[in-house]
């Protein structure tokens, strides 16, 4: 089959959308299929094509949310390009930019149209107005939203149950809709495929000690990802023992600053560790380099992070969300500050039941090997052409 997979979001920029569009690209490529992709570059005026990896970069526009462009750029010699291509299916991961254009070459070429909803962009417009008209600005992404997912595409998958229900209840969007968790590649985390020299390495740089209590969290440093909340428990956490506890922060974003000096008021800067941006090929080598992953994010469609600690083998504590009630066992979830705290001392003290934890969470990871989910997306991608190719007829 010959896939067109179009982005705002690839590497070299690290986010989930990212890393799901790229190990879905690996895992199709690795099961026998020729995968195109469309993104974005930093160029506002010139696109350039490579061949070898068959990655197409069309100019695009910074946004006011992080790094994120916009495609702004679509030119005739851009749809010869991809007309060449011959595709049978384009899976679409925006549903703005590059999703628009995705739209307009499915159309023009009348090729069925796939997407994934990877993102709650109710939980990001505050980023565009700056506080001003979010009611409104909700309601446009809402709209915008049931547009292409109801009007625009054969088919959406999304990556939990959370993702779908909001779908069906808020958006009214009942039909072609399937839950396919995004795979990731798990052996990359695996222990026996860390360098023990690596992560020595950082814990030097760090000055994590042998008796160091580490608890992790990976991400993008922003409101809505809630470290305010973990950064105030850790402060409560540190009364609570006198083992050395030290909070691992591997991320940036646009309130780093913010949780410094929040760290400093808190008089807890010395135990926590802000590692900024971190290269995605080093990611897993920090996760090995703690005891304990934690996220109060309720702004996730999945959580990628959570299954990259479970694949480091290390507990995730994660708030009570539906990402996260639906994925792992109670033991792994927390309800407010004190719960967490608890369930941390827990985790240090009882290795029973950190045993017992890791038993079950071994169960969860095997859903998101990218074979599977490479597999399961084909499913999607055959019986959408199936019934496609029905229509024109």
């Amino acid at each position: 089959m010959r896939i067109g997979l179009f982005t705002d979001s690839y590497p070299p920029y690290i986010n989930g959308v990212s890393t799901s569009v790229e190990n879905l690209r690996n895992a199709l490529t690795k099961l026998g299929h020729t995968v195109y992709v469309v993104t974005v570059n930093n160029s506002l005026t010139k696109w350039k094509y490579d061949e070898n990896t068959k990655i197409l970069r069309i100019p695009g526009v910074p946004t006011r949310i992080y790094d994120y462009r916009l495609c702004n750029y679509y030119s005739h010699s851009i749809y010869k390009l991809i007309k060449s291509w011959n595709l049978d299916i384009i899976h679409s991961h925006t549903e703005f930019g590059i999703g628009m254009l995705a739209r307009k070459i499915a159309k023009k070429n009348k090729l069925p149209l796939v997407h994934t909803y990877h993102t709650l962009y109710e939980d990001y417009t505050h980023y565009v107005t700056k506080g001003h008209f979010n009611k409104f600005s909700k309601k446009v992404v809402k709209k915008l939203t049931i547009y292409f997912c109801k009007k625009t595409v054969q088919h959406t998958i999304v990556p939990t149950n959370k993702i779908d229900k909001l779908f069906k209840e808020k958006y009214d969007i009942t039909e072609n809709v399937s839950v396919i968790p995004t795979g990731i590649n798990l052996d990359k985390f695996l222990k026996v495929n860390i360098s023990k020299h690596a992560v020595k390495e950082i814990k030097e740089k760090y000055n994590i000690l042998p008796s160091d209590y580490v608890i992790i969290s990976v991400g993008r440093l922003a409101k809505e990802k809630n470290f305010e909340f973990l950064l105030k428990a850790h402060q409560q956490l540190l009364t609570k023992t006198k083992k050395p506890i030290k909070f691992l922060i591997v991320g940036d974003g646009p309130d780093k600053d913010k949780y410094i000096d929040l760290s400093r008021e808190l008089n807890i800067y010395d135990k926590v560790i802000f590692t900024g941006a971190i290269p995605q090929e080093e990611i897993q080598t920090y996760y090995h380099c703690a005891n304990i992953f934690a996220t109060a994010s309720r702004s996730e469609t999945q959580g990628l992070t959570v299954i990259e600690a479970i694949a480091s083998d290390i507990i995730p504590l994660c708030i009570d969300d539906a990402v996260f009630t639906k994925l792992l066992p109670k033991d792994c979830i927390f309800t407010n500050q004190d719960d967490y705290i608890n369930k941390v001392l827990s985790n240090m003290n009882l290795p029973l039941l950190h045993i017992t934890t890791k038993k079950k969470l071994k169960e969860v990871m095997k859903e998101y090997s990218m074979e599977t989910y490479a597999k399961k997306v084909l499913t999607i991608y055959n019986r959408v052409i199936e019934k496609y190719n029905t229509k024109k007829k």
